[in-house]
């Protein structure tokens, strides 16, 4: 691709909007570390959720979907639709006992909730584990995307590509602290969002000019492609073969946003397991259960209860509604015009054959964006890389810092030299990143490490809110394992599909951890009682302690108001699901009166599921704001 002068003039317009704003908040992250990592703990709910939203929006996202369309169709998706019971769940469950705990980072939790060295040991090892090894594998990824992207559009070699997001982020991200992140975030959202509907609909102009005629728009496209692929499914043999084939009725259509369930293997795949296994038990960034990561550090920067629970509410919508269709749209397109991995070759004959995969047809159709639209969707790329990236450096290194500099290390040094630690951390962590991302191949390969890597974790995360017999050892025994399996596993279950493999991953973590909450050590009695009276959480798990720390049921009840968070749980996911599908079947529907009907009953599911979500969010934000009225009574009664 070549860039005009008009193109580099956007760029350049879209680099200094979001990164300058970024430049006067370096003053008020350096004055301790609580504004560094936690932005004083003073952050208004619509910037929080705009903040996630744009963090989990990487370069890599895009590519990954498209790759999941390419070779699951449409319904291939729900690899991560599911983990909307994940953040819902978060929304109204745990959002609040999140920001009711008072710590900086998710980390610090660990010696609030548990007690002795057991407490230490495992909130040390998570700092280096997820603050360094983790958080680099995922800063690879999102590496990795930006070097296919560069390499595709423009032939530029990934030394290069990693040299220059390097710079421009770690400079960023050690300059500005968590202030900066989040108003880089802020405007970067609109930037790329506004790039990848312009990417899908420039897509669909080129496929209505291939299948319709020359000047034919992009409705016409749209029409056409709808009609082209209606006839077509997964191709699953995934070599050298085109993606697809002609419909017989016993594969998987390129449309559905439901699997074929007579394909079992796949059906288990991209829909039963995330369904009814993923999304509680493996630990996954911007989807843990019970929270955690950047999420969690969104949370405990909010500056109450109640816009932690609304900026996660906002962020859960956006992800899963605002965002998808527009890389379905590009991705389904890409069919078209690249029906295998031979004609992107072709058409970019220069691009290194080794970073070129399904996930590379994304960049390949940008390729017919018009003078003007080119730089705004390099903008937007570069947006998309910088935001995650900045994320993951400034949680990242507050894990480093905070968790395990400072809490074991030098324990008493001044707030300067601890920011200037965490300015030097975010360096080690983009150069070890960028080493990670030059050895991996493909999104998809990525995102099956993370979930193998964190199988069976997931419902610790949960029930430690839930229940006092979770200890530190059993998140350190469900760490162990969960690590153990994802090596042992394959190599004793060689044949296996990656979902059975996950399935005994999960059962042997979770039962392994189960053991350990009945036969290890206790967390000490006092730490626990501490933590209830401080956080209050709800269920029968805590009856005992509840009783001893003197708090009454009427109050857990007033504090928690747990079925009007299950109301809200079930309506908000109901929310997302019906208006993504509404959206989808209205997409669809042209000349397909079947369509339009489910579109219509799909809306009329939306509004009445959105009236409810309303009216139970109102409920809760009045209860966090009268709950937020009690504490502050207290603290000033001494």
């Amino acid at each position: 691709m070549q860039l005009t002068w008009i193109d580099w003039a956007i760029v350049a317009a879209s680099i200094l909007i979001c990164f300058v704003p970024a430049l006067f908040y370096a003053k008020r992250s350096s004055e301790s570390t609580s504004e560094f990592f936690a932005s004083g703990r003073s952050v208004p709910w619509w910037l929080a959720g705009l903040s996630m939203v744009a963090t989990t929006f990487s370069s890599d996202t895009p590519n990954w979907v498209t790759e999941q369309v390419r070779k699951y169709g449409v319904a291939g998706n729900w690899q991560w639709w599911a983990f909307v019971l994940t953040g819902v769940a978060t929304v109204f469950f745990f959002a609040r006992l999140w920001r009711r705990s008072g710590v900086m980072t998710d980390l610090e939790f660990y010696e609030h909730r548990y007690s002795g060295k057991a407490a230490s040991l495992v909130r040390g090892f998570r700092a280096v584990y997820l603050g360094l090894f983790f958080n680099c594998f995922i800063m690879g990824m999102v590496t990795l995307a930006a070097c296919k992207i560069a390499n595709i559009l423009f032939g530029i070699a990934p030394i290069w590509t990693i040299l220059i997001c390097g710079v421009l982020n770690v400079v960023f991200a050690a300059h500005s602290g968590l202030w900066g992140v989040l108003v880089i975030d802020m405007v970067q959202f609109f930037i790329k969002m506004t790039a990848v509907f312009a990417a899908a609909w420039f897509s669909l102009v080129e496929v209505g000019e291939r299948l319709v005629g020359k000047g034919a728009g992009g409705w016409a496209g749209l029409k056409a492609l709808v009609e082209k692929l209606s006839t077509q499914q997964v191709n699953t043999a995934h070599g050298a073969q085109p993606v697809m084939s002609v419909a017989n009725g016993s594969g998987q259509p390129f449309l559905d946003m439901l699997p074929n369930f007579t394909m079992s293997e796949l059906a288990l795949m991209i829909f039963i397991l995330p369904i009814a296994i993923s999304w509680w038990a493996n630990w996954y960034p911007g989807a843990e259960p019970g929270g955690g990561s950047y999420i969690a550090q969104r949370m405990l920067a909010s500056k109450s209860e109640k816009d932690s629970l609304g900026g996660t509410l906002f962020f859960n919508i956006a992800h899963y509604v605002l965002r998808p269709w527009p890389w379905i749209i590009t991705a389904l397109c890409s069919i078209i015009i690249y029906p295998d991995l031979a004609s992107i070759k072709s058409a970019f004959p220069t691009a290194d054959p080794s970073l070129i995969g399904h996930d590379s047809a994304f960049p390949a159709m940008l390729k017919f964006l018009p003078v003007g639209f080119v730089g705004l969707m390099v903008g937007g790329l570069i947006a998309a890389n910088s935001s995650t990236i900045l994320t993951h450096l400034n949680w990242g290194s507050s894990y480093l810092v905070h968790d395990f500099y400072r809490r074991f290390i030098n324990k008493d040094a001044s707030e300067g030299h601890y920011i200037n630690v965490g300015r030097l951390s975010t360096v080690v962590l983009y150069v070890f990143a960028a080493v990670l991302s030059l050895f991996m191949t493909s999104a998809q390969q990525a995102f099956e490490v993370l979930l193998s890597i964190g199988a069976g974790t997931g419902l610790i995360y949960i029930a430690r809110w839930f229940w006092w017999r979770v200890s530190a050892w059993c998140e350190i025994v469900a760490m162990v394992m969960s690590l153990v399996t994802s090596l042992a596993v394959p190599l004793l279950m060689p044949t296996a599909d990656f979902a059975t493999r996950t399935i005994v991953q999960v059962a042997i973590t979770t039962f392994a951890w189960l053991v350990t909450a009945y036969v290890g050590p206790e967390t000490d009695r006092a730490t626990l009682i501490s933590f209830y009276r401080k956080v209050k959480p709800v269920g029968p798990g805590w009856t005992a302690i509840r009783a001893e720390a003197g708090v009454t049921d009427a109050e857990v009840a007033q504090e928690n108001r747990i079925g009007a968070a299950f109301l809200g749980w079930i309506s908000g996911c109901t929310v997302i699901w019906s208006s993504l599908f509404a959206i989808g079947n209205f997409l669809y529907s042209s000349g397909d009166p079947a369509r339009l009907k489910m579109a219509w009953i799909l809306t009329a599911v939306l509004v009445v599921s959105g009236y409810v979500l309303l009216k139970v969010t109102q409920q809760l934000w009045a209860d966090s704001t009268a709950s937020q009225a009690r504490e502050d009574a207290r603290i000033q009664q001494g």
